[in-house]
């Protein structure tokens, strides 16, 4: 039996709902005994199932499933420690670590609209930012704030994997990849010392570098790498923006790109062994259920 039309006029939402009605699996009527039942026959339409997502899966053969199935849900390993997901001390530092970065990223595009990386315009254009610009100060301390924030989660990060063990096999490679994004971290917020063009960020990298000179065999070259010559000069603000903005953030995203892959693989972050002998691994719902009790 098909639906009878209901009387909507130009009620869009109305007659959306009726057309889906044709499309039930299984439709065999449209009438129920008030509102609860049309939501419930509303529910079983395909319109409806194909914008929320289903019924939670009941076995762990389906909830697998649910997880390679979904591009975001992929992300994460399908079972991982229960205490893994356990609120602690150090728990999200490289979370952190990545909302920092995303934080950069869009402060640093923001600041590149007005930045003129020239001698003569780079700290004009530091100046304008602070007193012409809305909500430049803002973009700008926060761009700041966000570096050191960064260096300092990621640093915690590394501490927290080296003292629970979790650079040991087979996260033997990840390790060396997070060390590697330690120093790109480290290395971005070196270069963006110089690019306001003042006083403290011409001796800053003047004392840097010279400390660089004194590296045995290579010091003299490792100094004209970084400053294009053997002073600060145009020429060395131009490589540091360009290592700054475009090399350092794309080699940053790469790493970071492979360092999560890893985390997926290795079914997921490691952590100290449990003391106790029946803490096994469980899905993440269980273990984020079991926290709440």
């Amino acid at each position: 039996m098909l639906p009878v039309k209901p009387n909507c006029g130009y009620n869009v939402c109305c007659c959306a709902v009726w057309l889906a009605g044709f499309r039930v699996a299984g439709f065999r009527h449209w009438g129920g005994a008030g509102s609860v039942g049309l939501w419930a026959r509303f529910k079983n339409t395909t319109l409806y199932k194909s914008i929320y997502r289903n019924e939670y899966p009941d076995t762990p053969r389906n909830q697998v499933l649910v997880i390679l199935n979904s591009v975001v849900l992929h992300l994460h390993p399908v079972k991982v420690p229960r205490r893994a997901v356990r609120m602690s001390y150090t728990w999200g530092l490289g979370g952190l670590s990545l909302l920092m970065f995303l934080m950069l990223t869009v402060t640093g595009v923001w600041l590149m609209f007005y930045y003129v990386p020239s001698v003569p315009g780079a700290y004009e254009s530091m100046k304008a930012l602070e007193t012409d610009v809305i909500f430049g100060p803002f973009a700008r301390n926060l761009h700041r704030w966000a570096a050191h924030g960064m260096v300092i989660a990621v640093w915690l990060h590394m501490t927290r994997v080296f003292y629970t063990g979790s650079y040991k096999p087979p996260r033997e490679f990840n390790w060396v990849i997070g060390v590697a994004l330690f120093l790109i971290t480290v290395l971005l917020s070196f270069t963006g010392y110089l690019l306001p063009w003042d006083q403290l960020a011409y001796w800053a990298i003047q004392v840097g570098s010279n400390m660089a000179k004194v590296t045995p065999v290579i010091g003299t070259y490792v100094q004209r790498a970084l400053l294009d010559g053997y002073d600060i000069g145009p020429a060395t603000l131009v490589r540091w923006y360009t290592l700054h903005v475009i090399l350092l953030p794309l080699a940053c995203i790469a790493l970071m790109a492979v360092h999560f892959w890893r985390i997926r693989k290795d079914g997921g972050i490691s952590t100290p062994i449990p003391y106790d002998e029946d803490e096994v691994e469980g899905a993440v719902e269980a273990g984020l259920a079991a926290d709440d009790l």
